[in-house]
């Protein structure tokens, strides 16, 4: 059992923090002292180095518990992503110390702009490698060619209303690096599919929940896992805006039709508004 200063020496968190964790009923210490002090095992203490983990990427505290206190956490799942995430944040970093050594140089190499041709043809590529055979051998059947589908691909993204919606996803990534970095390293098949299993699991429970109070905890707590889980399958640092834009989704009549179908009448309106709610 390790006390609270000797967990705050090891974690270079202080114990005011220790003590604010137990408070909220984020990390209750695993016993007490005689004397009443705090004790923890190790698998407090890993509870705690999984919760210091989500915080490096600022992550609501409130977030971090809906998450954790949530059946379908999937401890080595969310630290495969955790890592992905860490790397894609160093190799931003040592990009952006690049920049600057050549602005220093006098080259100044920042670009904000919507992505050019060549960027959008490496993405073209990339979905083109990493997309299932099936799929693929549909789309050549359609254009004739790989060289025409990639001919009508940029004909079609490069489009206002595709670069409207370019510019959103960038609003989404924080930059267009971070988007660029996501979209060279998309989450595999099965991933997804979790993911998806855990969208869906998130949605029945929302609906469970649809006569609380919409201040209430657990109304909010279901909307909160869901944010969170966007924001790790899109790795950015902020889900509000692609949340609002998957709450406005919902109102789609096409996706209004399917959701309704598989979670009752009403559920994608539903859906959106408590979105909005916990979003505005």
């Amino acid at each position: 059992m390790m006390t609270v200063k000797e967990i705050a020496e090891l974690t270079h968190i202080s114990a005011r923090t220790l003590h604010y964790y137990d408070e909220i009923g984020l990390l209750e210490p695993t016993a007490k002292s005689e004397a009443g002090y705090r004790l923890y095992d190790d698998k407090a203490l890993e509870t705690l180095q999984q919760i210091l983990f989500f915080r490096e990427f600022d992550i609501p505290l409130k977030e971090i518990k809906a998450l954790m206190n949530s059946p379908v956490f999937d401890r080595n799942q969310i630290l495969q992503m955790q890592r992905k995430m860490l790397v894609a944040k160093k190799e931003r970093m040592e990009r952006l110390i690049a920049s600057i050594d050549d602005i220093l140089r006098g080259e100044n190499r920042m670009d904000f702009s919507v992505f050019t041709k060549q960027e959008t043809e490496e993405m073209f590529q990339t979905m083109v490698e990493r997309m299932p055979e099936q799929i693929k051998g549909m789309a050549v059947s359609e254009f004739g060619s790989i060289e025409e589908w990639r001919k009508h691909y940029l004909e079609v993204m490069s489009s206002e209303k595709m670069q409207e919606n370019y510019a959103k996803v960038i609003e989404w990534y924080g930059s267009k690096d971070a988007f660029l970095e996501a979209a060279g390293h998309p989450v595999s098949r099965e991933v997804a599919e979790s993911f998806g299993k855990r969208v869906d699991s998130i949605l029945r429970k929302l609906m469970e929940r649809k006569n609380l109070l919409r201040d209430s905890f657990e109304f909010k707590e279901p909307v909160a896992e869901y944010g969170f889980v966007m924001k790790m399958l899109y790795q950015i640092k902020d889900e509000k805006p692609l949340m609002q834009s998957v709450a406005q989704s919902y109102r789609d009549p096409l996706t209004q039709k399917k959701t309704d179908e598989i979670y009752g009448d009403g559920a994608a309106e539903y859906f959106a508004e408590a979105i909005e709610l916990f979003y505005k």
